[in-house]
């Protein structure tokens, strides 16, 4: 890995391309540019041959120009440093600083090309990239870039084996806060590659690791017990704490402000991985009671028109209380009394 600072004085780690990468992306690069030369040259032999002899000359030099010097550098400036046999190889074209090329970039190393790769037939490239401790060819010296690979194999994770189940819940005691990070990672290292040592080493190894985390920690370790089964009791150990400080009811379980609760897995924690959701309330809709629909009015039934006829009586002559306003006509009564 080659350590790049760039203008935020940020270290990048990027791994520069070596020979064989390069001469393969050069080598595409070249087949693709020379065919399209070929071609455009063909088209261009048909198409002038009425011209003198000078003209040909002139449109020759400008094919030539613009199809092995021009075509790459266009090209390495739009796709940002990645050509087909880049792109093809996983690499990129970045600055010393790790940033993007631009056209002057790409201009300093197409000339350059020209003279330590088509007109050398790629001596000098090779010798100044098997010189450069970065691979560098002189284009990339004199730009001020460097051409790195943009796919790298991912590292398999191993994980750390787990200790002798006798010596589980051994080291509960231990005070870890004094071990350093850098400690934990050289044990962790050691227990995944264990397997790949050398007997002899390996032990000699976990010995020197182990007198380490005793002096750290200022526990040594049970009487017949391996230096190595030592190492994975303890850092068993200081897995189950953080596993234990991440799950506990404090950190992320309980009742948060949501009403949110954890469902418990093994040892009263969350299952790792499962993010529950509480399910939402069930609202019952409202019961709307049917219309009550009041009959229709009816009209009550209008009686007949009762004619009355208009019966004048004396007062005089006749005594109120005995004569009953009754029409001797023979009509109904009516229930009207009239005024006396």
């Amino acid at each position: 890995m080659s350590g790049l600072v760039t203008g935020d004085a940020v270290v990048l780690g990027l791994q520069p391309a070596r020979l064989p990468s390069r001469a393969l992306a050069v080598l595409i690069d070249l087949v693709v540019v020379w065919a399209v030369y070929l071609l455009i040259t063909l088209g261009l032999a048909v198409a002038t041959a009425s011209l003198d002899e000078a003209a040909v000359t002139a449109v020759s030099i400008a094919s030539f120009l613009l199809v092995l010097v021009g075509a790459p550098i266009a090209v390495e400036t739009l796709s940002h440093g990645r050509s087909l046999g880049k792109l093809a190889c996983g690499l990129r074209v970045v600055r010393d600083d790790g940033g993007p090329v631009r056209f002057r970039h790409a201009l300093v190393r197409g000339a350059m090309g020209v003279v330590e790769i088509l007109m050398t037939f790629g001596v000098v490239a090779c010798v100044s990239s098997l010189v450069s401790e970065r691979g560098r060819r002189l284009g990339d010296v004199f730009a001020g870039t460097l051409v790195v690979r943009e796919r790298i194999p991912a590292a398999r994770a191993l994980a750390v084996p787990p200790p002798p189940p006798w010596l589980v819940g051994r080291f509960t005691g231990v005070d870890l806060s004094a071990v350093p990070e850098a400690l934990w990672l050289e044990i962790r290292q050691y227990l995944t590659r264990s397997r790949e040592l050398d007997p002899v080493v390996g032990r000699r190894l976990a010995e020197r690791l182990a007198d380490e985390l005793v002096a750290r920690t200022g526990t040594p370790p049970p009487a017949g017990v391996p230096a190595e089964a030592y190492l994975a009791g303890v850092v068993a150990e200081r897995q189950a704490r953080d596993a234990r400080r991440a799950f506990a009811p404090g950190a992320g379980g309980g009742t948060g402000p949501t009403g949110f609760v954890a469902p418990a897995g093994a040892g009263g924690a969350p299952p790792m991985g499962t993010f529950p959701v509480a399910a939402p309330p069930v609202v019952a809709p409202p019961v709307l009671a049917p219309p009550v629909l009041a009959p229709p009015a009816v009209a009550p039934a209008v009686a007949d028109p009762v004619v009355v006829d208009p019966v004048v009586v004396d007062p005089a002559v006749v005594d109120p209380a005995v004569v009953d306003p009754v029409v001797e006509s023979g009509a109904r009564p009516t229930g009207f009394a009239p005024p006396a």
